[in-house]
């Protein structure tokens, strides 16, 4: 996926706003709260970070073009860092975007949550 494409895929999602952060990274938060970040890679291909389920965090920490998100990871938090941007590989993005932005949301106070109608 390009980063195109994952900022399109990002906006797309409820209640989701983007800023430039980080070094210049793409930063997609809902309610304040980031979910997906489109930057960061160890080579100029694109890369993802995005927050997972205490499962999908152990699979995906052993699955090749996959591993714990620097700095997110080495502080408790279950983030992965996607580095195999191949397209085979962009539904699955998808997923664990889509994923990241409903666990961040659930993370939100109720009174948010209504707000931002999620």
């Amino acid at each position: 996926m390009t980063y195109d494409k994952f900022n399109q895929f990002c906006n797309s999602l409820p209640a989701t706003t983007h800023v430039a952060q980080w070094g210049n990274s793409d930063v997609w938060k809902v309610g304040g709260k980031v979910f997906a970040i489109g930057g960061w890679g160890p080579s100029d291909e694109p890369a993802f970070v995005f927050k997972t389920s205490d499962m999908n965090y152990v699979f995906l920490s052993e699955s090749e073009g996959y591993r714990p998100a620097p700095y997110f990871a080495t502080r408790g938090m279950k983030w992965i860092q996607q580095i195999d941007s191949s397209k085979d590989k962009d539904e699955n993005l998808k997923y664990y975007l889509t994923e990241s932005h409903r666990l961040v949301s659930l993370g939100l106070t109720k009174k948010m949550q209504r707000e931002l109608d999620l």
